[in-house]
């Protein structure tokens, strides 16, 4: 990430962090939109979005003495968004599966891959409902969110061989609800 990239919020952060409500706010507005869509897509209840989205800023404005500028502000948010979706979704009690498996995927899996082109990004969304709470929370970090195993599992508490067998296992599912609704 370049230096620019990173240091684009620098001057609403410092006056965030003396306590500028303006900045403050203008952070907000830059942010909330994707973080809501995040939070959304994580909890799956506007209403609980909207719980973790406003929750999220506010611990992000009362940690943001931690901020140190190693990347984006809007990285550093959305790991914070993640996290308390992740959290909240513990704290539910919404049973949560992983599996230790570890398949073998071939070649052919992948060639799968192109036999369903065209697929809309809402029929993957849609397809995402039928999968178990573990698996679509993997899912959507890897694939919509745009986190690598390694982070998943940090996140999540999984090794990280398991966040790649969880998204495999996943992503077949997706494939084979898409083409049972192509038929």
């Amino acid at each position: 990430m370049t230096k620019n990239h990173i240091d684009i919020d620098r001057q609403l952060v410092e006056k965030s962090l003396k306590g500028n409500v303006k900045a403050q706010y203008a952070l907000y507005k830059k942010y909330a939109a994707a973080m809501y869509y995040t939070c959304f897509h994580m909890m799956r209840q506007r209403e609980s979005a909207e719980d973790m989205l406003q929750e999220s800023f506010s611990e992000a404005f009362f940690k943001l003495e931690r901020f140190r500028f190693d990347s984006s502000f809007g990285t550093w948010l959305k790991r914070i968004v993640v996290n308390k979706c992740i959290n909240e979704i513990k704290r539910k009690k919404t049973d949560l599966h992983f599996t230790d498996t570890i398949q073998e995927y071939d070649q052919t899996f992948e060639e799968e891959d192109q036999s369903l082109s065209g697929i809309k990004v809402q029929d993957i969304k849609a397809a995402l409902e039928f999968l178990p709470e573990g698996s679509r929370i993997i899912f959507q970090l890897y694939l919509l969110e745009g986190y690598d195993h390694r982070e998943i599992a940090d996140i999540l508490g999984v090794s990280e061989s398991n966040s790649k067998s969880q998204y495999m296992k996943a992503k077949r599912k997706v494939r084979e609800i898409l083409k049972n609704q192509m038929l």
